[in-house]
């Protein structure tokens, strides 16, 4: 008989948030796939849970997904669990469905916890519709580019951050997406557990001037422009460039001398322009 591929959601910080079936699932199959051996033991052990491990991450997703393709192939039940949440987002676990899909292996998916649901639902900001983004790049420039093109999404948006990008991921989120509600949800179940919530701008200078900040980062924003945004919006950004293009400046100066008169930084101006052209 060939076996099942489980995913089986885990604990993002306290032990005691996995299901009973995640439980009994752990104790069933024949081997465990886990992110990191190490940290998956604490809790199979606080669960008495004896079952063997194997590595499966990111340096060795491809080779491991073939090993276990074969155990499955012969008839072993496997169940892969990342280091904290649900496997497959913005953890490995996809190219191994992939494979157990197309050699028809079933997969079963026994779900639990999930850092993104986490805070969202206690953000306070809408959930009707939200757009997670994984982790937006490292680099300011190509951050600044995919957040550009996330700010027409009709939904609240959702990024993992690392702690030490957070200050600049803040500031660079308020020169793209203007004045927006947001919050920073960090260690979510743990005993430091803290939701900040603000403008991106008051985050941002918080966190600029507070210590570093600790553990895992979820970053909501809202789609929602609130009141003072929208006056900021009043004035028709691309009249202003116009005439002060037929003034005399060049595109660059007149765009520069119309987000001055706005009050609004270069950057910004020139994504309402964008915004505003697109609209048309």
């Amino acid at each position: 008989m060939i076996g099942i591929l489980y995913i089986v959601a885990t604990p993002i910080g306290n032990l005691a948030d996995i299901t009973q079936r995640a439980i009994q699932t752990l104790k069933d199959v024949d081997i465990i796939a886990a992110e990191d051996t190490r940290h998956t033991h604490k809790l199979l052990q606080h669960y008495a849970i004896g079952t063997k491990t194997i590595s499966y991450h990111e340096h060795n997703e491809q080779q491991r997904s073939e090993e276990l393709l074969a155990r499955l192939r012969e008839g072993s039940d496997v169940a892969i669990v990342s280091d904290a949440g649900t496997p497959g987002i913005n953890d490995p676990g996809f190219r191994l469905v992939r494979l157990a899909i197309e050699n028809n292996i079933s997969v079963v998916s026994v779900p639990g916890p999930s850092a993104l649901v986490t805070a969202l639902v206690a953000s306070g900001l809408p959930t009707d519709e939200f757009f997670f983004g994984g982790f937006l790049p490292a680099r300011s420039g190509a951050r600044r580019t995919r957040l550009v093109e996330l700010c027409d999404v009709p939904g609240t948006l959702v990024f993992y951050e690392a702690p030490h990008r957070l200050r600049a991921t803040l500031n660079d989120a308020a020169e793209v997406l203007g004045v927006r509600q947001a919050v920073v949800a960090r260690e979510l179940t743990k005993l430091h557990e803290e939701l900040r919530r603000g403008t991106l701008l008051e985050l941002a200078k918080h966190y600029d001037e507070a210590e570093q900040a600790r553990g895992e980062v979820v970053l909501l924003i809202d789609r929602q422009r609130n009141e003072t945004m929208q006056k900021t919006e009043d004035p028709d950004i691309e009249s202003l460039v116009a005439r002060f293009e037929s003034e005399g400046l060049d595109h660059r100066s007149a765009l520069k001398k119309a987000a001055r008169e706005l009050g609004l930084s270069r950057d910004e101006a020139y994504r309402r322009l964008v915004i505003k052209r697109k609209r048309k």
